[in-house]
Parts: C-alpha cells; structure tokens; sequence
C-alpha cells in the first residue's frame, strides 16, 4: 500500500500552488469598468478565473500526478492516489472585477472527503493562511488563533450571500433576524477569507447557506486547526 500523505508536505504544496495562482490574478487585474463594457468585464473575469485554476492544476498534478481535482471551474477527475485537491482559483469573483482588493485563492488537499492540508492566500494582503490537520494554522508562518467572544451581542458576525433572487430574500430575512442581536455583520465578498478572518480573529463568526465544497474546503481546515468551530449550520461541531 502506498504511504499515507503527509499533511506538512501537502500544505506546502498547496502554499506554493496558490501563490502562483495569485501573483497572476494581481497582474490581470480588470483595468477601469464602464456600463457599455460589462459583459466583456465580466468575460475577461471568466477567462482569468479558468487561467488561474490551470495554474493550479499544472502545479499540483505536476507535483503529485496520481491526485484527484474538484476544481470550481469545472475540473473533475478521480485520481489514485487517495488525495483530492479542492480548488477555488478566484473567490471573491465579483471584488476581483471591482477591483476591490478582497479575493482569494483556496486550496485543500482532501483524504476521504476530509480535509488534511489547505491554504487561502490573499494576494492583495500578502497574507497567507494555512493549516495541516493536527499542526495548527498559521497566517504568513505566525501561528493564529479565533476570538474569545462568547457574547453574541459582542460578536462581529461575517456572512455570505447568493446570486439567485430568491435566495438572496431568504438570505436577507436571515440577516434581519441575527443583526438586532449581534454587535454588527459584515459582508466580505469572499467565503474563504472570511473563514480565515475568523480563524485570526478579525471576525468573531461567519455564516452562510449555498456555499460549495471549494469554498470552504481549505478555510474551514483553518478555522479548525486555529482552535474553532467550523461545518454545516445546525450541525454539531
């Protein structure tokens, strides 16, 4: 039988990975947006976003060909090795086509469907969070740890919000019940930043309904291995 992973060298991979990925969306940054050029923003925002993920793809599976990848654009194959990649090149779509320095590459290596190693790296910060399963989590090598808030009413609370209409209503009807209870609520535009803020404590909670696996595949390993709670609402933790 093949070796378990090691979730330090995996972590490193994934480090390395992402911060190719975001050194090439810092230098394809929209240029000025305009009403008459919408679409073609948000195409040069589709083109990056695919550009980014083969980045990723050509790192990770040249390092470790046997993997399996579940990438947000659309990447999708099994592997041998019994490691999965789950990959967002670009979270935070709508910032990045903004230009609003709040987006992010997530990566996670999976064993089982379990993360074991991941990184967020934001490259507008230059902050890199990453995490293996029993090592901590760390942002730029320093390690990290959640707030001590306990007090809702204390709690600066992050959330995330959909693209559907009707799920935006529902979204928002939710929001209207936490705010009146909570100290305040941001909303970041990027799930997997906002797990990592959480992580480091610049955020006290985050919630959010609809998010996929690559959003939340490597923050949630690092809110975890900061000393945190992360997984399904309304689940144990």
């Amino acid at each position: 039988m093949p070796a378990a992973p090691d979730p330090l060298a995996l972590r490193d991979l994934a480090v390395r990975a992402a911060h190719e990925a975001g050194a090439f969306l810092l230098e394809h940054l929209p240029g000025e947006r305009s009403v008459t050029t919408k679409s073609s923003d948000t195409d040069v925002v589709t083109e990056v976003d695919r550009a980014s993920e083969a980045l990723l793809l050509a790192r990770l599976l040249g390092e470790r060909p046997e993997d399996g990848i579940l990438g947000e654009e659309g990447t999708s194959r099994a592997g041998t090795s019994g490691v999965r990649w789950v990959v967002d090149p670009l979270d935070g779509t709508v910032n990045y086509l903004y230009r609003i320095p709040a987006f992010a590459v997530s990566v996670a290596a999976e064993v089982d469907r379990i993360s074991v190693a991941g990184c967020v790296f934001d490259p507008s910060r230059g902050e890199t969070f990453a995490a293996a399963l029993g090592h901590g989590a760390t942002r730029n090598g320093v390690p990290i740890a959640p707030s001590a808030v306990t007090d809702p009413r204390q709690a600066l609370v992050g959330t995330g919000f959909g693209y559907e209409t009707a799920v935006r209503e529902r979204q928002g009807a939710v929001v209207a019940r936490v705010l009146p209870r909570v100290r305040d609520i941001r909303r970041g535009g990027s799930a997997a930043l906002d797990l990592c803020w959480v992580a480091c404590g610049r955020l006290d909670a985050y919630f959010e309904r609809g998010v996929q696996a690559w959003d939340v595949a490597a923050g949630g390993l690092i809110v975890r291995e900061a000393g945190g709670l992360a997984g399904p609402l309304g689940a144990a933790t």
